[in-house]
């Protein structure tokens, strides 16, 4: 493949370790990295808020949230691609499904009808019953909680145009604007940076990292990754809890 001059990373799953650390392996490795002039940069369904808090021990260029909603370069926020009128899709959701689990990203906060305690232990969640909240507003994310295919797809049938449905770790459907993708977001950052797509090397495990591993010019999956992942990847390196980033970030750039 072409010279690397940027990476792109999934965090759980990929770069995190199970017990969501980062080792000093990967952040030496990442640190080197840099050092010799490539980009490191984010890309993760998670917000903003949940980064920060497991990521102290090193730096990062730039960072694609929620799928692509928000993107962010050197600490500065881009414009992104969030949902419009989000009150609208939730009142369809909610019609159809009175007792469906749902929750909202907005602004760097989650609300919720639920306890969401019980799919992210220790995120905080304002409480709501009927989402009025969000009138008028714009959203980052709907997450609807959804644990197969066939739930995904009676959602996504709910769905105004404009917005689609991805399943999660088979627990959660994140729902998004159609333009809101961890492609979008790096294509947007490599152009930002003159850095063609092929000499972007990308790193995922879970569904929503696909299309971002077939459109660079490494992509790799992890070896604990999902199989719909691995098949799309030109590649697979140790899991994420062998610090298979680091491995490969190691042996492509040559670090000792």
């Amino acid at each position: 493949m072409n010279r690397v001059r940027m990476v792109a990373v999934d965090l759980d799953g990929t770069l995190l370790r199970d017990d969501k650390t980062v080792s000093p392996r990967t952040v030496s490795a990442i640190a080197r990295l840099r050092a010799r002039g490539a980009a490191f940069v984010i890309a993760t369904a998670r917000p903003i808020r949940s980064v920060r808090g497991f990521l102290p021990d090193f730096g990062f260029d730039a960072a694609v949230y929620h799928n692509g909603a928000v993107i962010e370069e050197n600490g500065a926020r881009l414009e992104g691609f969030g949902i419009r009128e989000p009150l609208a899709a939730i009142r369809s959701i909610l019609a159809a499904v009175p007792l469906a689990r749902v929750a909202v990203e907005a602004d760097d906060a989650l609300l919720g009808n639920f306890d969401t305690q019980t799919i992210w232990p220790g995120v905080t969640c304002a409480s709501t019953e009927d989402f009025c909240e969000m009138e008028g507003r714009t959203a980052d994310k709907i997450i609807v909680e959804a644990r197969s295919r066939e739930e995904l797809a009676a959602l996504a049938r709910l769905l105004p145009e404009g917005l689609y449905a991805q399943l999660s770790e088979n627990r959660i459907a994140m729902i998004m604007n159609r333009r809101a993708t961890k492609l979008n977001g790096l294509r947007l950052l490599a152009a930002r940076r003159g850095v063609p797509m092929e000499e972007i090397a990308a790193f995922g495990d879970d569904y929503n990292d696909i299309e971002m591993l077939k459109a660079c010019g490494a992509g790799v999956a992890m070896a604990n990754a999902l199989p719909e992942v691995k098949q799309a990847a030109d590649e697979v390196c140790p899991s994420n809890g062998e610090d298979g980033v680091a491995c490969w970030l190691e042996r492509h750039f040559g670090f000792s």
